[in-house]
This record gives structure tokens, C-alpha cells and sequence, in this order.
């Protein structure tokens, strides 16, 4: 530990992370899971591949991408960019430092340490084995937090999953999770033999999570398991499956920072079963950030668990918009502090309790829903945003963040693809973030959410490939996936 004098109020976090010296390369497609960090962090870096912001953001390193692969995965563009000639060379003689990235594996880790990096996260082999759901569903068990009623094993054919499930008394309406992989695509509504025939052949030869169909409403959470316990972010609901965001069925495509969404008493119960999950994290040797989704059985308001996504994540982004905002501190500087040399330790209670009242935000993330691929000759550009009277989007002034946002009115739009890039089915195009919310109390999409999902697409302008172009889209969506 270095001789730094214990951290013991906030005010002393602040200033020892803004002066911090060890450089902090948060090397990912783009900035979007930690975008404004950078305001609080000394020594921190962006390391891209989309050069999202043009040229303007100061923290933003952008490798030359001439002959770039195709990527299949987030993890093969944290290793195209720590293994980059360009990066290498702007680090050679610096300091020690430490990377950070959403999606990585074995790979990424020899390639930080090559060129004198250390993983500012959980290791990878840690990670993969807690991202299973079946050992999430074990570890929530030993830690009290329930999952939805359920049981795991295999089944070969529908008569034996029938019996895996009449062995729970689940009935006949179920919910089966193969263990690893996008919930959306590795999550299976099965009623009937027929449903059975449809999704055997991607669950023959899993360990099966079968669970009972419940109604209910879903959400996201993100905590951050510290040498002092757990530190929770705010209490959000899940926006999924709108056919005008996304065209995949139960798709995840952004969330609601909106507490009135919630019945009484239910956000409490939601960060007690984060902190419970948290330290049990920390036992197994996890620190750091990790997004727990959670079901709310919106019958009895039990609140189940749902998911670990053991990494940053798409919430994270939010969760420090909001412990920021309201709280003047973002979560995420917790984590830094679990892996800079420092000790530190402060009234975590005092500080949870600046972070669980605020007002209404939206993220949306907005897909192509159209089956086509082409090249984009024209599309909207990051900034802000604003939604006229009639209804009409219009581009406002370049920004960096979305705290440059006013009212209601106005949007950050931070993108993806752009000019000169290839759209298609699935990919994800860019994230809106705004204040209010974007669905109601019913779950059903607002008309403001649907003129701005329009309103921003509308402003894309695309061609068919030159025949002699070779486009291939992804076959696995997590490889447009980048959020």
C-alpha cells in the first residue's frame, strides 16, 4: 500500500482523484459507459475505436483504423486497440497504468500486461465463471436473495423438462434460461410441446435455469462491492421489446431513472437484495462494478432476482448521470478506489443516502429496426439535440456530455455509426439521454419516445453497397452490439 494518508471523508476522495497520476485508459468502442469521468478522474484517457465525437473530445484517443478486421465481439475491440502500434506508442514511457473495459478476455489480459497495463477489473476467469446464470441463481441463494420460483437441471425432450418442472411444481407455463449469452436471445417462453420443438435445439445439452412465468416488470441495478461493503446506484426499470426501437422480441433498448414508476417500498428492497449480492460478490474475490437485473412480480411486489452482468455495463453510464447529479459523486470513483494504491475509508451509509432521491431520466437506445444493409451517406451528428413544439427533432449544439442538457425539450445524442459506415438489421445506431421519462407506468412506449426515436433516425441517410463492395453483417448480434 503506498504511503498516501487514509482517505477518510469525501472531500479527500475528490481531490486524491483528481490529482491521481497513474494513467487510466478506459479502452472500449466508445465512451459511453464512463462518458464524463474523465471531469473527475486526473490521468484518465479514452481509448476508441468510433470516433464518435469527430475529433473534438480532448480525452478521446482514436487509433488509425485503415485496415481494421471485422470484429465479432466488444472483446475483439479491446484487443484490436491495446494491441494497436498507434496506442503502444503513445503510452511507451509512461507510468505503470491501469485499463478498463467493458467486454474482455484471456487474450486482453496478456496484451495489458505486454505493454505494462493492469486490469482495473475482476479477472476474466472470474467473470465468466459468475456470468453464468445458473451460478448467479446459487450465489443470490447463499446470499438470501431469491430468484424467481425455479429449478435447474437438463432435459432431452419436452416430457423431461415437464418433469423438471412438475418436480418444482412450476406448472406448465415456464421461462427456461440456458446459462451464458444477451438474455434476449438465451431466454425461452415455452407453454407447449410445440415451443418445445421451436427452442430445443439452442437448450439439448445445457444446464437448464426453468422458472415459473410470472407478471411482471423488469429492471436494472448497478452496485459496486467495496472492502467496506456495498455501495448501490439508483433503483431502474428496463425499456425492452418496442418494435419501433428494436426488432428483437424482448430486447433490451434502454431504462427509465424514474422512481415513481415503482410501487412504495419496492426500490428499498431492490438495493437491500444489490448490497446482500454485493458482499457476497466480495467474498467470492469480486470488486468493483456489477449490474443485477431484477424482476418485480407485479401481483404480490415480491422483487426476485434476475441477472448478474459482472462488468460495466449499459447502466453504468446512468447510474453515475444520477450519483453525480444528485449525489455530487459517481459510483464508479469506488471502483477506481478498489484498484488505485490508496487506502481509504468513510461513512459509506451517508454516502448511499445522497443517491436515492432524484427525478426522472430515459436512456434509449435506438436500433435499426429495417432488414437492409447499406452505406450511410448522411446521419446525425453527437450533441444536443431538440424536439420542436410540432414534433420535429433539429440539431442544437455540439456537446460532450449529457449534463449540457436543459429541459425536457432538449436530448444528448451520442452516436455510432456515421458517414461512410455500413447500417443493418440489429445494429445499434445510437443512445438518446434526456431528462422525464420515455414509457409509462403501464409500460407502454409515450409518444415522446416514439417522435424522438423517429426524429433521430429520420436524420440517416443511407445508399445500397456498390456491387463491388463486400459488406457481411454480423451473424451473432453481440457483434453490433455496443452498448
Amino acid at each position: 500500500m503506498a504511503t498516501t494518508p487514509k482517505l477518510r471523508s469525501l472531500s479527500e476522495i475528490y481531490r486524491y482523484v483528481r490529482r491521481n497520476e497513474t494513467p487510466i485508459y478506459a479502452v472500449m468502442p466508445m465512451p459511453f459507459n464512463l462518458l464524463g469521468l474523465d471531469q473527475w478522474v486526473g490521468s484518465f484517457e479514452f481509448v476508441n475505436y468510433f470516433d464518435i465525437f469527430e475529433g473534438a473530445h480532448p480525452r478521446c484517443f482514436i487509433p488509425s483504423t485503415a485496415g481494421a478486421p471485422e470484429f465479432k465481439s466488444m472483446e475483439d475491440v479491446a484487443n484490436y486497440l491495446i494491441s494497436h502500434p498507434d496506442f503502444r506508442a503513445r503510452i511507451a514511457g509512461r507510468k505503470r497504468g491501469l485499463a478498463l473495459a467493458v467486454m474482455f478476455d484471456e487474450e486482453t489480459e496478456a496484451l495489458a500486461a505486454e505493454v505494462g497495463l493492469d486490469m482495473a477489473l475482476p479477472p476474466y476467469a472470474l467473470r465468466n465463471r459468475l456470468d453464468s446464470k445458473i451460478e448467479t441463481t446459487r450465489l443470490g441463494n447463499e446470499a438470501g436473495v431469491a430468484s424467481a420460483p425455479n429449478t435447474m437441471g437438463r432435459a432431452t425432450s419436452w416430457e423431461e423438462l415437464c418433469a423438471l418442472a412438475d418436480s418444482a411444481g412450476l406448472g406448465r407455463d415456464l421461462v427456461v434460461q440456458t446459462p451464458y449469452g444477451d438474455s434476449g436471445r438465451t431466454t425461452f417462453f415455452v407453454k407447449a410441446e410445440d415451443d418445445w420443438d421451436r427452442y430445443a435445439p439452442k437448450m439439448r445439452g445445457e444446464e437448464l435455469k426453468v422458472m415459473r412465468r410470472i407478471n411482471h416488470l423488469p429492471g436494472t441495478i448497478e452496485g459496486c462491492a467495496t472492502r467496506h461493503g456495498t455501495l448501490v446506484g439508483p433503483v431502474m426499470t428496463d425499456i425492452t421489446g418496442f418494435e419501433e426501437i428494436t426488432p428483437y422480441k424482448g430486447g433490451w433498448c434502454g431504462n427509465d431513472m424514474a422512481p415513481d414508476i415503482l410501487p412504495p417500498g419496492v426500490p428499498d428492497k431492490v438495493r437491500e437484495m444489490t448490497r446482500k449480492f454485493g458482499d457476497r460478490l466480495y467474498a467470492e474475490g469480486y470488486k468493483g462494478v456489477f449490474c443485477l437485473d431484477f424482476l418485480l412480480d407485479t401481483d404480490t411486489n415480491e422483487v426476485y432476482l434476475g441477472e448478474l452482468n459482472p462488468r460495466i455495463s449499459g447502466a453504468t453510464a446512468p447510474t453515475n448521470l444520477i450519483t453525480s447529479t444528485y449525489g455530487g459523486c459517481p459510483l464508479f470513483l469506488f471502483h477506481l478506489l478498489e484498484f488505485l494504491d490508496v487506502d481509504w475509508e468513510i461513512d459509506l451509509p451517508a454516502v448511499q443516502a445522497r443517491w436515492t432521491d432524484y427525478d426522472n431520466w430515459t436512456q434509449l437506445v435506438l436500433k435499426q429496426t429495417e432488414d437492409k444493409v447499406e452505406l450511410i451517406t448522411k446521419g446525425p451528428r453527437s450533441g444536443i439535440w431538440k424536439m420542436g413544439t410540432d414534433g420535429v427533432v433539429r440539431f442544437l449544439r455540439p456537446a460532450l456530455n449529457v449534463t449540457s442538457i436543459g429541459d425536457e425539450s432538449e436530448a444528448f445524442y451520442l452516436r455510432v455509426y456515421g458517414p461512410g459506415d455500413y447500417c443493418y438489421h440489429g445494429a445499434d445506431l445510437g443512445v438518446l439521454m434526456t431528462r422525464g421519462r420515455m414509457q409509462s407506468a403501464e409500460r407502454q412506449l409515450l409518444d415522446r419516445a416514439k417522435l424522438w426515436n423517429a426524429g433521430i433516425k429520420g436524420q440517416f441517410v443511407s445508399v445500397p453497397p456498390a456491387p463491388t463492395a463486400h459488406v457481411a453483417p454480423p451473424d451473432d448480434i453481440t457483434a453490433g452490439k455496443w452498448f
